[in-house]
Protein backbone atom coordinates (compact mmCIF):
# COMPACT_ATOMS: atom_id res chain seq x y z
CA UNK A 1 0.00 0.00 0.00
CA UNK A 2 1.28 3.14 -1.02
CA UNK A 3 1.79 6.36 1.64
CA UNK A 4 1.56 10.21 1.16
CA UNK A 5 3.69 10.62 4.02
CA UNK A 6 7.40 11.91 2.84
CA UNK A 7 8.78 15.14 2.28
CA UNK A 8 8.55 16.89 -1.29
CA UNK A 9 11.37 17.62 -2.51
CA UNK A 10 12.29 21.24 -3.16
CA UNK A 11 12.13 22.92 -6.43
CA UNK A 12 15.20 25.18 -5.57
CA UNK A 13 18.95 23.73 -5.65
CA UNK A 14 20.39 25.83 -2.42
CA UNK A 15 24.14 26.84 -2.85
CA UNK A 16 25.50 25.96 0.46
CA UNK A 17 29.00 27.62 -0.35
CA UNK A 18 28.86 30.36 2.18
CA UNK A 19 27.26 28.61 4.62
CA UNK A 20 28.39 27.29 7.89
CA UNK A 21 27.04 24.30 9.77
CA UNK A 22 27.20 22.45 12.59
CA UNK A 23 26.48 19.25 13.83
CA UNK A 24 25.89 17.83 17.50
CA UNK A 25 25.03 14.58 17.86
CA UNK A 26 24.50 12.09 20.47
CA UNK A 27 26.56 8.73 20.95
CA UNK A 28 23.74 6.32 22.47
CA UNK A 29 22.90 4.02 19.98
CA UNK A 30 26.38 4.57 17.87
CA UNK A 31 26.07 2.50 14.72
CA UNK A 32 22.65 4.65 13.87
CA UNK A 33 23.70 7.76 14.56
CA UNK A 34 27.32 7.34 12.70
CA UNK A 35 25.08 6.20 9.64
CA UNK A 36 22.78 9.45 10.00
CA UNK A 37 25.61 11.95 10.69
CA UNK A 38 27.45 10.72 7.98
CA UNK A 39 24.12 10.63 5.78
CA UNK A 40 23.89 14.94 6.98
CA UNK A 41 27.92 15.68 6.21
CA UNK A 42 27.44 13.71 2.38
CA UNK A 43 24.46 16.00 1.95
CA UNK A 44 26.06 18.96 2.65
CA UNK A 45 29.35 18.49 0.68
CA UNK A 46 26.85 17.87 -2.16
CA UNK A 47 25.15 21.57 -2.01
CA UNK A 48 28.60 22.95 -1.87
CA UNK A 49 29.06 23.48 2.26
CA UNK A 50 32.86 23.16 2.22
CA UNK A 51 34.66 20.74 4.67
CA UNK A 52 36.27 23.54 6.77
CA UNK A 53 32.69 24.72 7.39
CA UNK A 54 31.39 21.86 8.50
CA UNK A 55 31.86 21.29 12.28
CA UNK A 56 30.95 18.20 13.98
CA UNK A 57 30.76 17.97 18.22
CA UNK A 58 29.20 15.21 20.44
CA UNK A 59 27.93 14.57 23.56
CA UNK A 60 27.13 11.77 25.85
CA UNK A 61 23.26 11.20 25.06
CA UNK A 62 19.97 13.04 23.68
CA UNK A 63 19.67 15.18 26.63
CA UNK A 64 22.51 17.09 26.28
CA UNK A 65 22.09 18.68 22.98
CA UNK A 66 19.99 21.33 23.64
CA UNK A 67 22.42 22.71 26.13
CA UNK A 68 25.39 21.95 23.54
CA UNK A 69 23.70 23.54 20.18
CA UNK A 70 23.13 26.87 22.86
CA UNK A 71 26.59 26.99 23.67
CA UNK A 72 28.22 25.93 19.81
CA UNK A 73 25.66 28.29 18.56
CA UNK A 74 27.39 31.25 20.92
CA UNK A 75 30.74 29.99 20.61
CA UNK A 76 30.54 30.56 17.19
CA UNK A 77 29.43 34.32 17.36
CA UNK A 78 32.88 34.90 20.01
CA UNK A 79 34.72 33.29 17.29
CA UNK A 80 33.08 35.72 14.89
CA UNK A 81 33.89 38.99 16.96
CA UNK A 82 37.73 37.22 17.50
CA UNK A 83 40.16 36.93 14.62
CA UNK A 84 43.74 36.17 14.21
CA UNK A 85 44.73 39.72 14.86
CA UNK A 86 42.62 39.91 18.02
CA UNK A 87 44.79 37.01 19.32
CA UNK A 88 47.93 38.90 18.47
CA UNK A 89 46.89 42.28 19.37
CA UNK A 90 46.91 43.01 15.21
CA UNK A 91 44.11 43.90 12.83
CA UNK A 92 43.55 42.23 9.37
CA UNK A 93 40.60 42.72 7.21
CA UNK A 94 38.58 40.81 5.39
CA UNK A 95 36.31 37.85 6.37
CA UNK A 96 38.70 35.69 7.17
CA UNK A 97 41.80 36.32 9.02
CA UNK A 98 44.78 35.31 7.63
CA UNK A 99 48.40 34.79 9.30
CA UNK A 100 51.59 34.82 7.55
CA UNK A 101 55.21 35.32 8.73
CA UNK A 102 56.98 38.65 7.56
CA UNK A 103 59.03 39.16 4.14
CA UNK A 104 62.43 37.82 4.66
CA UNK A 105 65.26 40.60 4.13
CA UNK A 106 67.04 41.31 1.05
CA UNK A 107 69.98 38.83 1.07
CA UNK A 108 68.87 35.97 3.38
CA UNK A 109 67.97 31.87 2.33
CA UNK A 110 64.78 31.71 0.19
CA UNK A 111 65.08 28.07 -0.05
CA UNK A 112 63.00 27.48 2.80
CA UNK A 113 59.05 26.13 2.82
CA UNK A 114 56.68 28.78 2.15
CA UNK A 115 54.86 30.20 5.47
CA UNK A 116 51.69 28.49 6.83
CA UNK A 117 48.76 30.45 6.44
CA UNK A 118 46.55 29.86 9.48
CA UNK A 119 42.81 30.57 8.66
CA UNK A 120 40.44 31.53 11.42
CA UNK A 121 36.66 31.37 10.80
CA UNK A 122 34.52 34.08 11.83
CA UNK A 123 31.41 33.71 11.19
CA UNK A 124 28.34 32.34 13.49
CA UNK A 125 27.11 29.02 12.59
CA UNK A 126 24.05 29.69 9.94
CA UNK A 127 22.32 26.39 10.92
CA UNK A 128 22.88 23.29 13.30
CA UNK A 129 21.84 20.14 12.62
CA UNK A 130 21.16 17.91 16.19
CA UNK A 131 21.13 14.10 16.02
CA UNK A 132 20.23 11.81 18.41
CA UNK A 133 18.73 8.19 18.75
CA UNK A 134 16.30 7.37 21.57
CA UNK A 135 14.52 3.89 21.11
CA UNK A 136 11.58 3.48 23.91
CA UNK A 137 12.88 1.01 26.67
CA UNK A 138 10.40 -0.77 29.91
CA UNK A 139 10.09 2.91 31.54
CA UNK A 140 8.88 5.99 30.86
CA UNK A 141 12.64 7.66 30.37
CA UNK A 142 11.78 7.74 26.50
CA UNK A 143 8.63 9.86 26.70
CA UNK A 144 10.09 12.43 29.38
CA UNK A 145 13.07 12.89 27.07
CA UNK A 146 11.70 12.97 23.92
CA UNK A 147 9.26 15.81 24.77
CA UNK A 148 12.06 17.71 26.89
CA UNK A 149 14.47 17.45 24.15
CA UNK A 150 11.86 18.57 21.64
CA UNK A 151 10.82 21.85 23.27
CA UNK A 152 13.89 23.02 24.20
CA UNK A 153 15.30 22.76 20.55
CA UNK A 154 12.51 24.26 19.01
CA UNK A 155 12.87 27.23 21.89
CA UNK A 156 16.38 27.40 21.01
CA UNK A 157 16.11 28.20 17.44
CA UNK A 158 13.08 30.31 17.66
CA UNK A 159 15.42 32.47 20.73
CA UNK A 160 18.18 32.47 18.44
CA UNK A 161 17.32 32.94 15.21
CA UNK A 162 19.29 30.35 14.19
CA UNK A 163 17.76 27.41 12.51
CA UNK A 164 18.20 23.88 14.71
CA UNK A 165 17.19 20.92 12.37
CA UNK A 166 15.47 18.16 14.52
CA UNK A 167 17.48 15.36 13.43
CA UNK A 168 16.14 13.66 16.68
CA UNK A 169 15.21 9.46 15.78
CA UNK A 170 12.45 8.92 18.52
CA UNK A 171 11.67 5.42 17.59
CA UNK A 172 9.35 2.13 19.13
CA UNK A 173 12.14 -0.34 18.47
CA UNK A 174 15.45 -1.07 17.37
CA UNK A 175 14.16 -1.80 13.65
CA UNK A 176 12.49 1.32 13.39
CA UNK A 177 15.31 3.62 14.15
CA UNK A 178 17.23 1.16 11.75
CA UNK A 179 15.44 1.98 8.58
CA UNK A 180 15.35 5.35 8.95
CA UNK A 181 19.27 5.32 8.83
CA UNK A 182 18.96 3.38 5.49
CA UNK A 183 20.20 0.26 7.71
CA UNK A 184 17.42 -2.21 7.51
CA UNK A 185 18.18 -6.01 8.31
CA UNK A 186 15.60 -7.06 5.44
CA UNK A 187 15.74 -6.49 1.74
CA UNK A 188 14.22 -3.01 2.29
CA UNK A 189 17.15 -1.05 4.26
CA UNK A 190 15.08 2.20 4.67
CA UNK A 191 15.71 5.64 4.10
CA UNK A 192 19.01 7.47 5.61
CA UNK A 193 17.12 10.36 7.46
CA UNK A 194 20.37 12.50 7.98
CA UNK A 195 20.49 12.92 4.27
CA UNK A 196 16.62 15.17 4.58
CA UNK A 197 18.62 16.78 7.93
CA UNK A 198 21.21 17.93 5.49
CA UNK A 199 19.58 19.56 3.05
CA UNK A 200 17.01 21.16 5.64
CA UNK A 201 20.30 22.84 7.15
CA UNK A 202 21.25 24.42 3.80
CA UNK A 203 17.75 25.56 2.31
CA UNK A 204 16.97 26.87 6.30
CA UNK A 205 20.60 28.54 6.43
CA UNK A 206 20.20 30.79 3.14
CA UNK A 207 16.57 31.42 3.24
CA UNK A 208 17.02 33.03 7.00
CA UNK A 209 19.95 34.53 5.46
CA UNK A 210 17.89 36.19 3.00
CA UNK A 211 14.86 36.89 5.01
CA UNK A 212 16.91 38.51 7.60
CA UNK A 213 18.04 41.03 4.86
CA UNK A 214 14.47 41.42 3.78
CA UNK A 215 14.37 39.34 0.86
CA UNK A 216 12.20 36.74 0.08
CA UNK A 217 11.48 35.03 -3.08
Amino acid sequence: MTTIKGLSPSTTQFDGSGLRVAIVHARWNKSVIDALVAGAVAKLKECGVKDSNIVVQSVPGSFELPLACSKVIAGSHVQAGASAGDLLGLTFGGSTASLTSAKPPPGSDTSAPPPTVVNIPNTPFDAVIAIGVLIKGSTMHFEYICDSVSHALMKLQVDTGVPVIFGVLTALTDDQALLRAGLGRGENKGHNHGEDWGLAAVEMGTKCKSWTEGKFQ
